[in-house]
């Protein structure tokens, strides 16, 4: 989408792999190309396996590590289950902290983080966003035309370990009983390939009506699903910074969030995997329009597009390479969402 080529692939994935198992590949192989091609500093991005994987194996070799989208926390190590304790461990390993919000950036001070080494600089996922919202509308219209043909369509996604199993049949009860009740609306859902997410979904919801149940999307095709729906049920991460910079009221379907931002400016509502909760919380957006508006108009807090360049000037700034202290980025001078 980007114009960029992976140049190298380890070719790690597995179906059904433990997150040991992984966790150990990914250090021996990643410890065998970093004593290859002995970079001074690593870039890894959010809180996934291999991000905790990289940084502990630069650590071992003795190279420079930069976090980006640094600085995010539940506070419960234990939920979002692995990516809390990632990021956390990840934080340890750090040299250089890139944190998209004044409230991560307060996160890493709490733990005794050196201040100097903290770059508030927004999100990348905001970067991406900007670069490709054209295109993507226009691809998903191609692919979707039940998005421009007047029904009000609810995108849904939801994959985390800790949704497995009962929550997860949960969210997809409340999703048959909105349809039913609500029959203005389509519902699309990108469903992960993962067995544990992909059969309850399907034993529960395949072939119900106005029920799209789809493979994962492309980067460019979600995006323009996102930008094109009313609203958001989902238990993502980058969704909740993606859809509130659409202007997409977003209902997170679980019961804590590393990003508080999204709730306290009023775009995002944590409202957990209880049927009932998930219908009432759906339904009210649906039927007030004043609720609506106000979870639709609110600012963005993740980012405005040029994280990366502030990422480029902060490592600029750290290695001596230019003396231009690089600028912040401050939420409170953020546009509206892109709508």
């Amino acid at each position: 989408v980007f114009g960029l080529h992976a140049q190298r692939n380890l070719h790690l994935m597995e179906r059904a792999q433990t997150l040991s198992h992984l966790s150990a590949r990914l250090l021996e192989q990643l410890t065998a190309l970093f004593r290859q091609e002995r970079p001074d500093l690593i870039l890894v991005q959010g809180d996934t396996t291999s991000v905790f994987a990289a940084s502990l194996a630069a650590f071992y070799e003795g190279i420079a590590v930069g976090h980006v989208e640094a600085g995010l926390r539940t506070q419960d190590k234990r939920n979002p289950f692995p990516e809390e304790l990632n990021r956390r461990v990840t934080s340890l390993v750090a040299d250089l902290h890139f944190a998209p919000t004044q409230q991560a950036r307060e996160n890493l001070l709490r733990e005794q983080v050196d201040s100097r080494r903290i770059y508030v600089t927004g999100n990348t996922v905001i970067d991406a966003l900007q670069a490709i919202r054209g295109p993507a509308r226009e691809r998903a219209l191609r692919e979707f035309p039940f998005l421009a043909n007047g029904h009000r369509t609810i995108l849904v996604t939801a994959h985390r370990r800790e949704n497995h199993g009962a929550p997860l049949e949960r969210i997809c009860r409340a999703v048959a009983l909105l349809v039913q009740e609500h029959p203005e609306i389509r519902v699309i859902w990108p469903v992960h390939p993962n067995p544990q997410v992909c059969r309850p979904v399907y034993d529960l919801l395949h072939g119900r009506e106005r029920v799209h149940l789809l493979p994962a999307l492309s980067y460019t095709s979600f995006i323009g699903v996102l930008d094109l729906c009313a609203l958001v049920l989902t238990d993502s991460g980058g969704v909740q910074e993606e859809a509130p910079a659409l202007g997409r009221p977003t209902l997170v379907l679980r019961d804590t969030t590393e990003r508080p931002e999204g709730v306290m400016s009023g775009t995002v509502k944590l409202v957990g995997t209880e049927v009932e909760t998930i219908i009432g919380e759906t339904s009210h957006l649906l039927s007030d329009e004043y609720a609506y508006r106000q979870m639709s108009l609110a600012a963005c807090p993740y980012g405005d597009g040029r994280a990366a360049e502030r990422i480029v000037a902060a490592i600029r700034n750290h290695w001596g390479l230019d003396r231009a202290q690089p600028e912040a980025f401050c939420a409170t001078s953020a546009t509206l969402a892109m709508a």
